[in-house]
């Protein structure tokens, strides 16, 4: 009723320029990204030098010499370490989040509402803190263990295995609310009813909990692979080596900007769009999802 009601013209009209106002800030740099993608030009800005493909397939053997997305061998290592450390860390926040979520909203304990906030910790701590916390805690560690007992333990050291576990610290708690939220919401009465009806627990679990929180389990994964995916500041602090795609990005900017960055970021945009309507997608009527 209220959106019905008459409003005067100038409120209206403030209404449509407010929204336009937030979504051009919102996807106009968006936009700005992927057309410069396509400059032939070799910096990532105005002015338009003409179209070209040279920064998704060229190659320095090419006559232009400019290396493309496609044939940058250390940028696409970068995306596929990325997308490993995403995988494990989407794994370990899905697992251990619907662990903490069935023990935060099945179990009584004392203590609970106090450790349901110390699970929130990690959401208000910076990732440039939280990352130099983890480190130089898995650095004493190590070098305690170095010295008692003579044992090197490489995967405490900066690495893969650090980015993974810094980045879990903190996206397990986004996980263990989605979740949550789901299962507060499940009618538990259906669970015992099939108890009643002679089911064990794991059939229980496996046909009546399961499939309801199917939903919540996609969109903590998925939610977890992104988070993961685009996260710099704990990254930054605990990597070696084997630099994912941010910290790649960063060092390639600090060099000299080239539109190949832009490039990486289009490629990126179509993924994360083709990732979410493939989520969003409905089955047809008579299909199973």
């Amino acid at each position: 009723m209220i959106a019905s009601l008459p409003r005067p013209t100038w409120l209206r009209a403030g209404t449509v320029v407010y929204g336009l106002a937030f979504f051009a800030f919102l996807f106009l740099p968006l936009v700005v990204v992927a057309v410069f993608a396509f400059n032939d030009a070799p910096y990532p800005a105005p002015p338009w030098r003409g179209f070209t493909l040279d920064w998704f397939l060229g190659s320095r053997q090419a006559q232009t010499g400019r290396t493309g997305l496609f044939a940058d061998g250390p940028l696409l290592a970068s995306v596929w370490t990325s997308v490993v450390v995403a995988c494990w860390v989407t794994l370990l926040a899905v697992l251990v989040g619907t662990t903490n979520a069935f023990l935060i909203e099945r179990s009584r304990f004392p203590g609970k509402q106090a450790l349901s906030l110390l699970m929130l910790a990690p959401l208000v701590i910076p990732g440039v803190i939280l990352g130099i916390s983890i480190l130089a805690f898995a650095s004493r560690l190590a070098q305690l263990a170095d010295d008692l007992w003579g044992l090197e333990l490489d995967f405490l050291r900066p690495g893969l295995p650090l980015v993974v576990l810094g980045q879990f610290s903190y996206i397990v708690s986004i996980a263990t609310l989605i979740i949550s939220a789901r299962l507060k919401r499940f009618d538990i009465t259906l669970e015992e009813a099939a108890y009643n009806l002679g089911a064990t627990r794991a059939a229980v679990f496996a046909t009546i909990t399961l499939p309801a929180l199917k939903p919540a389990l996609i969109g903590a994964a998925a939610i977890s692979f992104l988070m993961s995916f685009e996260n710099f500041n704990t990254t930054l602090m605990l990597v070696g080596s084997d630099a994912p795609l941010t910290v790649t990005m960063y060092g390639r900017m600090r060099e000299g900007a080239t539109p190949v960055l832009n490039a990486v970021s289009l490629f990126l945009m179509v993924a994360s769009a083709a990732l979410a309507l493939a989520l969003l997608r409905k089955p047809a009527p008579g299909t199973s999802a």
